[in-house]
């Protein structure tokens, strides 16, 4: 049996009708539910840049979003937006976007319930998500055993093999060595070291490496494809037009790109949105628990605007960046495509791609180990927890080496079954979030 045929299989059927019903259809659900939340980002963002401690917990709201956003702003942001329209067509990068728009009320939701339903470990830390969420709010702890164990097996992937695969492959286009192989080992193995030494120092560690990371990167990419639009800016109407047109009607064959149907368009665009941004995966709220907030819903705020800086800025600036560029009428495949256009940007557009890439990759492997960590800790308990961290060091070696496009199909195939019984958590505890939402907004009149 051909392995990699399996598993692109195996993902094709997770990712089929019902999942992309079920997410999308969650997303509209609870914006309903919390009153269109989304109207509240001015808010949140303000309050997601403070620094300060506010109640229990082991790192400041600020120090959780960054955290949550090196997790969240990885490989996905850069290599997923170029998948999604290889497979999908321009119209993929629509249902991105869209799934960003309204996956702001899944993320607030998620953290919610992650800090409602936070306990107390033994050594005074907090814990929470979507398991706790299971098992003290919704009475199923056999859901909230489910999702950690599908948690702890997906951050291997979309957090950890795939972010270090994606490096990889990029350098390859650059450096083109006489042996893959021996870049593959040396790079997989210094991405490792680093990863190593920090994630040893816990979340604290993590936190304040993400703080510091996460600015600077997150800008550079943002200004290398502002450029790139400036440079492109004649052919971003029809860019626009691209995009619209193939949201709705997909898009029929040109040039190398043998073409893509309306289903292909929103199945892919709905599939990498939730790569990109997280929102119903149930991830996310795993650090929001760890964060000193004195109320829910400010810790969820500051939550749902990683959405938002993640899907509806990072992702749409790529998207554009993508589109604009023509490129995707050559039948490029993931990478290739983001590479060939940011090169149109000559020597800086490179060097802008690769800085984004490695700190992406590298942030994201650093908070998907906290996630994965918790799930094990909620399993096995704190001991289980450093023998994780070094399984975890040894997948980002094993991740640079492994085909990019196994390392991709494994990970779609493991956070849409991760993202099931959270999303069941979210839709049945639906009420404890509208009740959260409206005691706040009463209670401060909406002033911070």
């Amino acid at each position: 049996m051909d392995i990699s045929a399996f598993v692109a299989d195996f993902a094709a059927w997770v990712w089929g009708t019902p999942l992309i019903v079920l997410l999308f259809g969650t997303h509209l659900y609870l914006t309903v539910r919390t009153g269109f939340i989304q109207r509240f980002m001015p808010r949140a963002i303000r309050i997601s840049l403070s620094r300060k401690a506010e109640g229990e917990g082991e790192v400041s709201q600020f120090g959780a979003l960054m955290t949550a956003l090196a997790a969240t702003i990885g490989a996905g942001n850069i290599i997923g937006v170029g998948a999604a329209i290889a497979t999908g067509g321009p119209g993929a990068v629509f249902w991105m976007w869209l799934t960003g728009v309204f996956g702001i009320a899944t993320k607030y939701s998620e953290a919610i319930l992650a800090v409602k339903y936070r306990v107390r470990q033994p050594d005074g830390s907090h814990a929470g998500g979507p398991m706790y969420a299971l098992e003290h709010g919704l009475g199923q702890k056999w859901l909230g055993v489910l999702f950690a164990v599908l948690t702890a097996i997906a951050a291997f992937g979309i957090g950890n093999m795939f972010q270090a695969n994606a490096v990889v492959d990029l350098l390859l286009e650059h450096v083109k060595p006489e042996s893959d192989g021996v870049l593959r080992w040396v790079a997989g193995g210094v991405m490792a070291a680093i990863t190593g030494a920090v994630i040893l120092g816990g979340v604290q560690s993590i936190a304040k490496v993400c703080g510091f990371l996460v600015p600077i990167m997150a800008g550079g990419y943002v200004l290398g494809c502002l450029l790139i639009l400036i440079k492109n800016a004649s052919l971003l109407p029809q860019a626009f037009v691209d995009i619209w047109d193939g949201a709705f009607a997909g898009q029929a064959a040109v040039g190398g790109f043998l073409g893509a149907t309306l289903r292909q368009a929103v199945q892919s665009g709905v599939a990498r949105g939730l790569f990109s941004n997280e929102s119903g995966l149930g991830s996310a709220p795993i650090v929001a628990a760890a964060a000193q907030t004195r109320n829910p819903v400010r810790q969820a705020l500051v939550s749902a605007s990683a959405t938002f800086w993640d899907t509806v800025v990072v992702c749409a600036l790529t998207g554009l960046v993508l589109v604009s560029s023509g490129h995707w009428k050559e039948g490029l495949a993931k990478g290739a495509l983001t590479n060939a256009a940011f090169a149109d940007l000559h020597t800086i557009g490179p060097i802008f791609l690769l800085f984004g890439l490695m700190t992406f990759v590298f942030s994201s492997i650093l908070g998907w180990s906290y996630y994965g960590e918790k799930a094990v800790e909620y399993l096995l308990g704190q001991r289980a927890v450093r023998p994780y961290r070094f399984c975890w060091v040894l997948a980002v070696l094993v991740g640079a080496v492994q085909p990019a496009a196994v390392v991709m199909d494994f990970s779609d195939a493991a956070n849409g079954l991760m993202a099931v019984p959270n999303l069941v958590c979210l839709i049945m505890l639906s009420g404890v979030v509208a009740r959260e939402t409206q005691k706040y907004h009463h209670e401060l009149s909406g002033k911070d």
